[in-house]
This record gives structure tokens, sequence and C-alpha cells, in this order.
């Protein structure tokens, strides 16, 4: 991350205020997207949860990054989940784009991996065809979360946010509704296959 730092301090230097060279909006984008992204990476691992790691494959590319929540209560004690986040160029304008890398059987989270946040407040996920193809859509307009309540709603879909009324993975819902001893048998019989 110092290194993504000092990188956009010299590129700053390098341009300077008479700079001849003309900056595509592309370019400006990715520059306000990364000087976004060093502050608010800073706040996070400052206020991350004692239940999740953030891991950087790159420290010179913090748009794309792996989460590990490891709950401590709950359904899915004991299990160690992995999610995928990448920021688009356009953040802080569109939301990152993220992905659930375990397989898990949970109502807000498809088995393929995709993920409904639309209980945490500030973040403007919905959801267009309940029964059949479920697909994400992004409430783009009124994107105003930071990358850490990305962390803490991701983190709390296994706590507080976990939402049985208004399930992704409707057949995961209503295995919890018309059994929850076995809802919770397979919840293990997943961790113990997937998420060790």
């Amino acid at each position: 991350m110092l290194t993504l730092a000092s990188k956009l301090k010299r590129d700053d230097g390098l341009k300077g205020p008479h700079s001849s060279a003309p900056t595509s909006d592309s370019t400006r984008r990715v520059s306000v997207r990364d000087k976004l992204l060093v502050k608010e990476v800073a706040e996070l691992e400052a206020n991350l949860p004692c239940t999740c790691k953030v891991h950087f494959p790159d420290p010179n590319k913090l748009h794309c990054f792996q989460l590990t929540v490891t709950p401590d209560e709950g359904y899915y004690q004991g299990g160690k989940f992995q999610f995928e986040t990448e920021v688009p160029d356009a953040y802080n304008m569109v939301p990152p784009k993220v992905k659930c890398l375990t397989r898990i059987w949970h109502p807000n989270i498809t088995e393929t991996g995709d993920i409904c946040l639309r209980q945490v407040p500030s973040l403007p996920f919905s959801w267009k065809e309940r029964r059949g193809l479920a697909h994400r859509v992004l409430l783009e307009e009124s994107w105003k979360a930071h990358l850490a309540d990305v962390v803490w709603g991701l983190n709390s879909l296994f706590t507080d946010l976990l939402n049985f009324d208004d399930p992704l993975n409707i057949e995961a819902a209503e295995h919890h509704l018309r059994d929850k001893e076995d809802f919770r048998n397979k919840v293990e019989d997943y961790m113990k296959r997937y998420a060790r």
C-alpha cells in the first residue's frame, strides 16, 4: 500500500501545475479511484472486524482484494468464507463488485457466489426476477458507502443481517422454514466440504 501511495505522490509531482500532456477522462477516474482507495483501505484496516482478514494479492492494486470472514457465532461459526472484491474505475460513483468464492448454503448468498447486501442501509443492492433467474441490480445513483461498509456488511451476513424473510437463495430460506435442524446440518456439511 505504501508503494501505491508513493506512486500517486510521484505521479502528481511529475504532472505538476504546468504539465502540457492532456489527461484522458478514464485516467483521471482511475487516479481518483486510487487516491480514494489509499485513504479507504487505511480506514478499513484500522476498523476491521476481528472476524475478518483482508488480503491484497498485489499491494500496488488496491482495487482488487480478497476478504476472509470467519464467523465466531451462529450457524456459520467456525467456517472460513472467501470473498473477492473488485473496485471499478468509476468508483466512488459506482459500488465495488463482490463475489463469494466459497460454496455456501445461505439465504442471502447463492451457491454460485452472488450476494444480497440489501439489508445494509448504505448499500444500494436490489434484485430483479425473484423467482427463476435472480440477478443483482446496483442502484448506482444512491451509492454512498465506503469499503469499510462493504466489509462490515459481508461480515454481518453471518450474524445480525442473516435474513430468511427476503432471500436471494429462496431454496435455502424455505429449507430453514421447513426444518431448522436439517438446515443447520446442511450448513455444517457445506462448511466441512468447502469452508475449512
